[in-house]
């Protein structure tokens, strides 16, 4: 099977070398760009709220009062952070364990597939949010409830991902493998999964995000002082800036979780670039 590595350059299976020796580089406009989007959507709000008045400042408080707030109650936001991204990482990891392996048994067989995904349809499509009050009666307090609510956000992006990527395996590569009498298992290893790879990270970004939302809706029914606690518990008392300032370390720390996501796909998988066309 190692005539299967060569044999196949430009490949999954077989690299082109300059695309694993290239270098990463950061080009300017990799973090310019963001940080224009970002100064214009804050001028935006600035001027709906404190420009034009266009919105009550209970409903979408003005910047300045976000970050007043932020900076405030940051050490109180700042410890609620930290447990919310542990919690959306450890829920993501569990949710691409078990989406990964999912997804490679319906993938394996199609009495399998046929049996369990009109099951998996129907569970993606329950509203979430419904399922809070019954994991504080089945699960209890804790992480629990957050973890639940993380998986039940991710692992459905995540198999169809993984199903879709085993099960589109371009025709001249497993008719290579099958040329070279590649058991199953050298087919897999070698031809299915790494062509099954960009599709995979594709489930893994999209379920990254929803990782996030799935903790705070978790932190919701649950006794972890995380930002879901925090946004619930200052929305209560009408903070209602402070509340926004949660909502944007929300947003902030899913941008940061999925450009990490993003890295760590350039660098496990240069060969994509590589082998596809440039936008």
């Amino acid at each position: 099977m190692t005539q299967l590595t060569k044999a196949a350059p430009g490949t999954p299976g077989g690299a082109p070398p300059r695309a694993t020796s290239r270098r990463l580089t950061v080009r300017p406009a990799v973090v310019a760009l963001p940080a224009l989007g970002v100064v214009i959507v804050v001028a935006a709000w600035w001027l709906v709220t404190s420009g034009l008045h266009l919105v009550p400042s209970a409903a979408l408080p003005p910047p300045q009062d976000v970050w007043a707030a932020l900076t405030g109650t940051a050490h109180v936001l700042l410890p609620a952070l930290a447990s919310t991204t542990w919690m959306t990482l450890y829920g993501f990891l569990l949710s691409t364990v078990a989406g990964v392996l999912i997804g490679m048994a319906l993938a394996a067989s199609r009495r399998v597939e046929r049996m369990f995904a009109p099951l998996l349809v129907a569970v993606n499509a329950v509203p979430k949010i419904a399922f809070g009050p019954l994991l504080v009666v089945v699960v209890g307090w804790g992480q629990k409830p957050i973890l639940t609510m993380v998986f039940l956000l991710c692992f459905f992006p995540i198999v169809l991902s993984t199903v879709t990527g085993l099960t589109t395996t371009p025709a001249d590569l497993a008719e290579l493998a099958r040329a070279l009498n590649a058991s199953w298992w050298q087919s897999f290893r070698k031809v299915r999964l790494p062509a099954a790879l960009p599709q995979i990270f594709v489930g893994l970004k999209v379920a990254m995000p929803l990782a996030a939302i799935g903790a705070v809706i978790g932190e919701f029914y649950s006794d972890r002082p995380g930002l879901g606690y925090q946004i619930l518990q200052y929305n209560g008392v009408g903070e209602f800036s402070t509340a926004w300032a949660a909502i944007m370390l929300v947003a902030m720390m899913s941008i940061l979780l999925y450009a990490a996501l993003t890295l760590v796909e350039r660098l496990a998988l240069p060969w994509v670039k590589a082998t596809t066309s440039a936008r």
